[in-house]
């Protein structure tokens, strides 16, 4: 049932395939090199599975994404006062490469910005760039769930052509943030310059939206304070001076970067990974932009609602009888938690012959809920099973549905209608 799920992503990701807006960050020349068709899509659950839609696999760098990573490391290794005497918090609301600071505080005003973002890797305690980069190499590893690697043409073409943030780091140096700006500046070029794709994205997503745990391999990577301070920041300024639209219209904290990328966390739920080249005038992925837009309205994901989904879950899994199974759902049913209930049921479904949806204690059901749920009942059909659903108060079979004939008042209902079909099915009929 998880090829719905799918299919919705395919669709989605279909509906932008010829926008070509936007274009190659040619500032830094390996970037103009990239394919600018290349257009991918991963989705990863906080519970590690992950759904893949076009060029998900292909290999980009992860510029700017960078960024939030960095700061969580240092605070793990720094701790947040050294980390806040020397990066501010605040939206700039200016270029992600601008020359400047706070004009009171002569800090950076973010670390979501490139002045930040530099400061932020002089903050990684070690005796040497070499060492400063293999802790945040590793660093981004553990939240990927895989070891990622450094693109060499693209670091060097970065440090070749990297003189604004030269300008930055030294701009740093004379204020007091950074005393070794070159070794700084190198540090932070190869951390740019480093390989992933939207799945990785989607998992380092997935890890953050697990307060720090990674779904895939189980480890916890940093704690949940790091992880609390470092959305939040994401939230006010993670897509540059576009922030305030994204965060209104999306809803998630996110970070972009020149590479093409798009990851995006909704805490305690999902992660999201993109990936299209093409980049508007802030240096955002157009594509990528306009694909988290539609998924957070049609999915309901804006994290100021989609909160009410952290009482959701199934109350309880059982079976009344031999080859049929119950899964009563309780609270809040949004997407995230309609996705883990068909999928749990998709998972068990050669256990029996009927699997009954109990929504009979569901306070509230969305939209995107909704066209999940409803469908289980085609999609058990399709496997040779049935699937019916207690539904008294009509929150996912409405009037006139045509799941009307499998949705039933009471569980008794169900279960006596299931044990009748079973019989048939056992009996050959």
């Amino acid at each position: 049932m998880s090829h719905q799920v799918q299919r919705y992503l395919d669709q989605i990701r279909e509906e932008f395939i010829g926008v070509d807006d936007g274009e190659l960050a040619d500032y830094i020349p390996e970037l103009a090199r990239v394919d600018p068709t290349a257009f991918g899509l991963s989705l990863s659950s906080a519970d590690g599975f992950v759904y893949e839609s076009g060029d998900a696999a292909v290999e980009f760098t992860i510029q700017s994404i960078s960024k939030p990573f960095t700061y969580a490391l240092a605070l793990d290794t720094s701790g947040a006062d050294a980390v806040d005497a020397k990066i501010g918090v605040e939206p700039s609301g200016e270029a992600f490469n601008e020359i400047s600071v706070d004009r009171s505080t002569k800090r950076p005003k973010n670390p979501m910005i490139n002045a930040g973002a530099i400061a932020a890797v002089s903050l990684v305690p070690a005796s040497s760039p070499d060492e400063r980069f293999a802790l945040i190499q590793d660093y981004y590893s553990a939240f990927a769930g895989r070891r990622l690697e450094i693109d060499a043409e693209v670091y060097a073409s970065e440090k070749a052509t990297g003189d604004r943030n030269r300008a930055i780091a030294y701009m740093l140096a004379s204020f007091g943030v950074l005393d070794d700006p070159d070794d700084v500046l190198d540090v932070y070029f190869r951390q740019c310059s480093l390989k992933v794709s939207a799945t990785d994205l989607a998992r380092m997503a997935a890890t953050l939206a697990r307060n720090g745990v990674n779904p895939l391999t189980g480890r916890r990577v940093t704690d949940a304070a790091v992880v609390r301070r470092t959305l939040s920041v994401m939230v006010t300024c993670g897509m540059y001076d576009a922030a305030g639209d994204w965060v209104s219209a999306v809803g998630m904290p996110a970070k972009s970067g020149v590479g093409g990328g798009i990851l995006a966390v909704l805490p305690g739920q999902l992660g999201i990974g993109t990936y299209s080249p093409l980049l508007d005038a802030k240096g955002n992925s157009v594509r990528s932009v306009l694909l988290c837009r539609r998924l957070s309205e049609e999915l309901g994901l804006h994290f100021l609602t989609v909160s009410r989904d952290a009482r959701a879950t199934l109350r309880a899994v059982y079976e009344p009888h031999d080859n049929i199974r119950v899964y009563e759902a309780h609270g809040d049913l949004l997407f995230c938690g309609a996705e883990q209930v068909v999928r749990t049921v998709d998972r068990g479904c050669e256990d029996f012959v009927v699997g009954i949806l109990d929504v009979s204690r569901a306070d509230d059901v969305d939209e995107a809920a909704k066209a999940l749920l409803s469908g289980m009942s085609t999609a058990l059909h399709d496997r040779g099973k049935a699937g019916f659903i207690v539904d008294p108060d009509r929150l996912v079979i409405g009037e006139g549905s045509e799941f009307e004939s499998v949705r039933f008042t009471t569980v008794d209902d169900a279960v006596d209608a299931a044990a009748t079909f079973v019989r048939g099915q056992l009996s050959g009929g």
